[in-house]
């Protein structure tokens, strides 16, 4: 059931009384003081009969209820501390519909959050379209076997990374009820889901049309030792940007059976960049509490100074995709991708409001679309090259 509740006793409130119009999902999904789990299946828990609030805090139901198309102000920091008791609405997701059992494990593995997945899979998609042959285009059953894969290694390298950091998500309030911090999955449980994801990953990749045990390896290397990094180094983005984007060079060597350093290596680097401008302002959601426990990133070092940082990156970014596509002969559509690309990455640095947890978010997950477009970019220009 669906409450939101502040202090002691309080009185049932009828919607339309409340409201203009009935707060939408929207509403409710995107704003920094609800934060509550991206996926809405149920829409009547936000009947009237769900919504209790105490009469006397009108105002501040309205607050929580509006929009955050804009950064969140003193008084809304003076409205969030000044309700210690406020009870946050909770939403069900589909993960909720699973036997309790399974539960933990599904949030673990982060299966209701695919963006992840995507992260993983493009810099693959890419490098595998790059490989294939003028005029052609790419062998899908390899990007089949990899969009298989992804999500079980994936699951794997988000098991490990809390699995290491089970004590300080305690201490952080977006993390804090992830099933290792709050006690859902024990510790021995945890390693023994990690290993299964990895096996059943591994399963998998022994169908790519050519298969290397060294690159797959370095890949579960880099995945395990990434959540070390966050105590060793504020340049943490960096080393997530080898990790996720090591998919490029499995990519190009499952399709060719070796590597094309002139093809694979700005690719890769590119992908990098990508990443550490996109994970920077992931990271801006948690700075305040990775102050308090300890942890590093590059939000942290970049501070006040992010947006000329990530705008460096984006053009390193953008000027290594086209090297790429220089020297992997890429027809023109290619450039037309890539400018559209271009403006998707100007835009998220313009507009993103780095005090604002929920735009930072929004940001962090419309990476998906330059994904895309490079992906369409590369199709297209291999197809007409």
């Amino acid at each position: 059931m669906a409450s939101f509740s502040v202090g002691g006793a309080h009185s049932s409130l009828r919607t339309p009384s409340l409201f203009p119009t009935a707060p939408t999902i929207r509403m409710l999904k995107h704003h920094p003081v609800l934060n509550c789990t991206p996926f809405f299946t149920t829409p009547s828990l936000f009947s009237p009969k769900n919504l209790s609030l105490r009469s006397s805090n009108h105002r501040a139901g309205i607050a929580c209820m509006s929009t955050t198309t804009s950064p969140v102000g003193k008084d809304d920091q003076k409205l969030i501390s000044g309700q210690p008791n406020e009870k946050v609405v909770q939403v069900s997701s589909w993960i909720d519909y699973l036997p309790k059992e399974i539960q933990p494990f599904a949030k673990l593995a982060r299966v209701d959050k695919p963006i992840g997945t995507w992260f993983l899979i493009f810099p693959f998609a890419w490098s595998a379209t790059l490989a294939a042959a003028s005029g052609s285009i790419p062998d899908f059953r390899n990007l089949a076997v990899f969009a298989c894969a992804a999500p079980f290694f994936r699951g794997a390298a988000c098991t490990i990374n809390d699995f290491f950091y089970r004590d300080f998500d305690k201490m952080v309030e977006r993390t804090k009820e992830r099933p290792m911090a709050s006690g859902a999955v024990t510790p021995f449980q945890g390693l023994c889901f990690f290993a299964f994801q990895l096996l059943l990953s591994h399963g998998i990749f022994l169908k790519l049309t050519n298969y290397s045990w060294i690159i797959e390896a370095a890949f579960i290397f880099l995945s395990c030792t990434y959540p070390l990094m966050k105590r060793l180094t504020y340049w943490v983005q960096a080393y997530l940007g080898l990790t996720i984007n090591w998919g490029a060079v499995l990519g190009w060597y499952a399709v060719k059976g070796s590597l094309q350093p002139s093809i694979v290596l700005p690719l890769f680097l590119s992908g990098c960049f990508w990443t550490i401008l996109y994970d920077t302002i992931y990271a801006h959601q948690d700075k305040e509490d990775d102050v308090k426990v300890g942890i590093k990133s590059t939000a942290l070092k970049f501070g006040e100074s992010t947006k000329e940082w990530i705008t460096g990156f984006a053009i390193a970014s953008i000027g290594t995709l086209a090297l790429t596509a220089y020297n992997a002969a890429l027809g023109r559509p290619f450039f037309v991708f890539l400018a559209a690309a271009s403006g998707q990455l100007a835009w998220q640095i313009r507009t993103v409001n780095l005090s604002s947890a929920a735009d930072c978010n929004r940001k962090f997950v419309s990476n998906k679309w330059f994904g895309v477009l490079i992906l369409s970019g590369i199709l297209l220009g291999r197809v007409f090259s």
